[in-house]
């Protein structure tokens, strides 16, 4: 037996429970929605759904990377959801009479063809009653399926945290009797606009993960993708679901050109040959088929912000004019300190730097903790030749943000003092 023989069997076990956890990452985003939502209907109990599905996952996690991978995945995460809600229920007096029912009418199924139970899962999920933490961290768990600590990971918590944040929301759903539903058509607006939000804080987060040195074994983004397809496909005729596709898809058509080798590339100076062609292009067909419907929102601005620089073949040609523009339209609808910020970058290119400086410096008040702020009045002072302030404002930027890339990108800017 040669070195390479002895050390094979290890490696075969290794490259198993990796192709394991794939594939579980990808049965779980699939799947646990659908059975959270199954279970919930079946049991009448989120509480009970929920961790019946979360214990499920942690068993597949050992059984499937020490078996194998079962010949119908979905079915083996449905089963094992079951049986520990029995179990759950067995153990609940208050449950007997209802178990007795449930026992005799095993109805469950997975993945039923004309209900997405995901999507009153989600919206029960995102109850404007609970806090914006901890809609994040309940749709991450019941409707994505990430354990406690992914989630931890995820959004740069503790697992203490988040276990409190979700045991509270799920006390609160109880408490309050929030239903796990889709809402009826005079509040679908506005509690679509909480789901659409929570899945861009999704995606948010994700977007600080990568390029930095934060150790997911999760693609968030990608999750967050994922289920803007689902909300956008369940609710054809909502513009904004569309629109919110759209920014996702084409924000994540440029991750190959905005974190390279783990280090962060500003717009600017990124390989535009690295983007990716096709999601830029579903991102087109989703903002086009939100346009057809004729309700403007903050979503499809964002994304119609976005195609114009993926319509850029270099950051020369970028219709500054035209971002500018629709910055002007956005503000109508999301006027944030954040998105003026965003529209004083504009300025800059459209109207020069002391146009965009006075800008950036009305927004001292609401921003002056973000180093987002600090970096872009840098830039600013440093085109109207205020170096030694631009050094300054880049170190206070360099001091607020916990971001490890952020870090790195910000020490070679004041090492190297360029803009």
């Amino acid at each position: 037996m040669t070195d390479t023989d002895a050390a094979a069997p290890g490696a075969f076990d290794g490259a198993r429970a990796a192709a394991s956890d794939v594939l579980l990452s990808r049965i779980v985003r699939e799947e646990a929605g659908r059975i959270v939502g199954s279970l919930t209907a079946w049991t009448g109990s989120f509480d009970v759904a929920e961790d019946a599905v979360a214990e499920a996952v942690l068993e597949a996690l050992a059984q499937w990377r020490r078996r194998g991978i079962p010949a119908n995945p979905g079915g083996w995460l449905l089963q094992a959801a079951r049986h520990n809600a029995l179990d759950r229920l067995r153990r609940e007096k208050r449950y007997r009479e209802k178990l007795a029912q449930l026992v005799a009418e095993p109805t469950v199924t997975a993945g039923g063809p004309d209900v997405d139970e995901r999507l009153p899962l989600l919206f029960g999920c995102c109850h404007p009653a609970l806090s914006a933490d901890a809609q994040l961290a309940l749709t991450l768990r019941a409707v994505c399926g990430l354990t406690t600590a992914q989630i931890a990971r995820a959004t740069f918590s503790t697992q203490e945290a988040v276990a409190q944040r979700i045991v509270r929301a799920k006390r609160k759903i109880a408490a309050a009797g929030i239903p796990i539903r889709i809402p009826e058509a005079e509040s679908l607006l506005a509690r679509v606009d909480i789901v659409l939000t929570v899945i861009s804080v999704m995606y948010s987060e994700a977007h600080l993960v990568a390029g930095g040195d934060a150790g997911a074994d999760r693609d968030l983004a990608e999750d967050a993708v994922w289920l803007a397809r689902v909300v956008a496909a369940a609710l054809p005729r909502e513009a904004e679901a569309q629109g919110l596709l759209a920014l996702l898809l084409l924000h994540r058509a440029r991750e190959g050109g905005r974190a390279v080798d783990g280090e962060l590339v500003l717009l600017a100076a990124q390989d535009r040959s690295r983007w990716d062609s096709r999601l830029i292009a579903e991102g087109r067909r989703a903002l086009a088929r939100a346009a057809t419907l004729r309700r403007p929102g903050r979503w499809q601005l964002h994304a119609a912000i976005a195609a114009c620089h993926c319509d850029a073949r270099t950051a020369a040609e970028t219709d500054w004019l035209q971002v500018l523009t629709l910055y002007d339209m956005l503000l109508a609808y999301d006027a944030t300190p954040v998105v003026r910020l965003n529209r004083a970058v504009a300025l800059a290119e459209v109207a020069g730097p002391a146009a965009a400086l006075a800008e950036v410096d009305a927004l001292r008040t609401a921003l002056e903790r973000s180093h987002l702020w600090h970096a872009v009045r840098a830039r600013m002072l440093r085109e109207v030749g205020r170096q030694d302030e631009a050094l300054a404002e880049d170190l206070v930027a360099l001091e607020l943000t916990a971001n490890e890339a952020e870090r790195r990108l910000l020490a070679a800017r004041v090492g190297g003092g360029q803009a």
